[in-house]
């Protein structure tokens, strides 16, 4: 995740690109492995990426709908004042859940060796001490993106079958456009067991 490239000041539309990109996660983790490292890369951060209302809702969706998702979340190179405001958050975060964040930075010695323990340094960005020199390409991201939106259904149908309680998301987001097909500000209702936009 690279904050500093938020193009949006919608907090519903980060809201549901954040749980596209979840489920995007899930579908595509191993058969036998549960949990995800999150690296978030605080390059070109400034103080107007920050909303208190999506940090909070972040937090409320990833602790009630992925409880458990998460292995380790690295905040690379955050701002300083980041980790006196991760003391300030303890008091409304699980205590599992805040213990999994580490702050990490890159003119820290420790650093590397973090990122050589958790990752395979071939495949690890340059960004991130790594080896793999290849960009970011919005083209190759937004293929492979829907790709995956052909095969969401089936891990739907899956978790469905598993868990009554689970509900199907109500829209699928067009990557190359950067919002959903019914992004609106409308209210959404219940319709069927499912949440639909009016």
């Amino acid at each position: 995740m690279r904050p500093g490239c938020q193009n949006t000041k919608s907090t519903k539309g980060q809201i549901r690109y954040l749980v596209y990109c979840m489920e995007n996660a899930i579908l595509n983790l191993p058969p036998d492995q549960e949990q995800m490292v999150w690296v978030i890369d605080f390059q070109e951060f400034n103080l107007s990426n920050i909303s208190l209302k999506v940090t909070k809702e972040t937090a409320d969706v990833l602790q009630n709908h992925y409880p458990e998702r998460l292995a380790l979340a690295i905040l690379y190179n955050p701002p300083k004042f980041f980790e006196p405001f991760w003391m300030m958050a303890k008091p409304f975060l699980e205590p599992k859940t805040y213990k999994k964040v580490k702050f990490v930075y890159s003119d820290d010695n420790g650093t590397k060796k973090i990122m050589e323990d958790l990752f395979n340094v071939d495949e690890l960005d340059c960004a991130f001490g790594g080896n793999n020199q290849v960009s970011f390409n919005i083209d190759d991201y937004a293929a492979r993106m829907r790709e995956d939106d052909k095969r969401m259904p089936l891990l739907w149908k899956r978790s469905n079958s598993s868990s009554s309680d689970k509900q199907l998301p109500a829209t699928t987001p067009d990557v190359s456009l950067g919002k959903s097909a019914s992004d609106s500000d409308e209210p959404e209702k219940e319709i069927d067991g499912q949440v639909r936009n009016n």
